[in-house]
């Protein structure tokens, strides 16, 4: 299944967020465990989403732990805390700090053939890998999952001119030390190239785990709105680059439609303030039931009628692609696409669903409608589309095959 050398690959993982929290790197790892790789991992105590170290970890100890032949290292880490600015800075600082004091003395009796950074923000967790393969002298290849500075600036977390030059100098000093940059969206290839002096880039995009393809049998919890005759359900974070607003304003514009229904799963910094919209707005079509095990969502996905996308309306979030998108094509569903650029372009491209630009609430409303009154036929047809059109370009065990050759390549320069 896998094309690799007969020798294994030792690798070192580096990533503030692992398992118990749930991140695409986790599905990857277990996979290359499997294939026949060695692989360790460094990584901070979970917190997320929740912003409190998850029962069974303590804040200052280091530990090291096996889970499924992954050998696991922790360092200290302040947790993200509840909708706090201060508290999530410091969890990214003291990740990049313990991270490079305490790292090297956790991983100082091992040998690597390659430190692999999972690069989701914030970017600068790079550091530490960049040190670690320093002192290994092994490559180090990073998977950029989202852009800095620019993210940094699109989401209004920094706007000071000097604090966003000086994380550019930084990012610039990553990619210019990394031996290999995998970006997750083509789109990203240009804004990564002008930072990196020369350091080689390839695509390189995310999937899901083989659960989203299988037709689960495994009871979905009620939830309100799932059962109507045209459910439209959003996945995942609720925060501000979800632009989740439009989907508050499309909701009003249907509300006159009893058959369709809004469902939003999942947590985050909007959350609160989308529940105080609808009692405001008395919308009795959207439903917010929180958040769910990560082992439920394909479920929930697959008994939707359509899937919703959303994004801001920024140049960094039309280079952007939110890992849903795969997830939503898995799981074989018509997909509803409120995002600019690579994003709306896959759904197209696909013939997956349809795509209105980002912060279009009007436009959305419309395009729900219009799928609304499709034929089952027609929807059917979409569906099978975004599955067929993930086996090809996004199969899971295929892309770790190439990340293995990614790995067999760089060691061998």
């Amino acid at each position: 299944m896998f094309l690799k050398d007969p020798d294994k690959v030792r690798i070192l993982i580096v990533s503030q967020y692992f398992w118990p929290e749930g991140f695409r790197i986790n599905e990857v790892t277990r996979t290359l465990v499997e294939s026949g790789e060695e692989v360790d991992v460094l990584t901070g105590k979970p917190n997320y989403p929740e912003g409190v170290i998850y029962p069974g970890y303590n804040f200052w100890k280091c530990t090291h732990e096996k889970n499924a032949g992954i050998t696991i290292s922790r360092v200290p880490l302040i947790p993200r805390g509840k909708n706090s600015k201060i508290c999530l800075a410091l969890n990214y600082i003291s990740f990049i700090i313990f991270g490079t004091l305490i790292g090297p003395w956790l991983k100082r009796r091992q040998k690597y053939d390659v430190v692999f950074v999972y690069g989701v923000s914030p970017l600068l967790q790079a550091l530490p890998g960049l040190l670690l393969g320093w002192i290994k002298r092994a490559p180090v290849v990073i998977w950029v999952q989202d852009l800095w500075p620019e993210s940094l600036s699109a989401t209004g977390y920094v706007k000071n001119r000097f604090v966003l030059w000086a994380v550019e100098q930084l990012v610039r000093f990553i990619y210019t030390h990394a031996d290999l940059l995998l970006v997750q969206s083509r789109a990203f290839i240009e804004p990564v190239s002008k930072l990196a002096s020369g350091t080689p880039i390839r695509y390189y995009p995310n999937s899901v785990d083989g659960s989203f393809l299988l037709r689960t049998n495994d009871k979905v919890p009620d939830v309100p709105g799932l059962d109507a005759p045209f459910s439209v359900m959003f996945a995942g974070n609720i925060g501000a680059a979800q632009a989740v607003h439009v989907i508050v304003e499309a909701a009003t514009h249907l509300k006159d439609y009893p058959d369709i229904q809004f469902i939003v799963v999942g947590d985050g910094s909007c959350r609160l303030s989308m529940l105080e919209q609808v009692n405001k707005r008395g919308l009795k079509n959207l439903h917010l039931p929180g958040r769910f095990p990560v082992e439920s969502m394909p479920g929930f996905m697959q008994k939707a009628s359509a899937l919703l996308v959303t994004l801001a309306d920024k140049e960094i979030f039309a280079a952007t692609v939110p890992n849903k998108i795969q997830a939503y094509m898995a799981a074989g569903r018509p997909i509803i696409a409120c995002v600019n650029g690579e994003g709306a372009r896959l759904v197209t491209e696909a013939q997956a669903g349809l795509a209105v630009s980002a912060e279009n609430s009007k436009g959305l409303a419309e395009a729900v409608l219009r799928m609304y009154n499709m034929s089952s036929a027609e929807r059917n047809k979409m569906a099978e589309n975004a599955q067929a059109y993930y086996l090809e370009h996004f199969a899971h065990e295929k892309l770790v095959s190439q990340l293995i050759r990614h790995f067999e390549d760089i060691r061998t320069r």
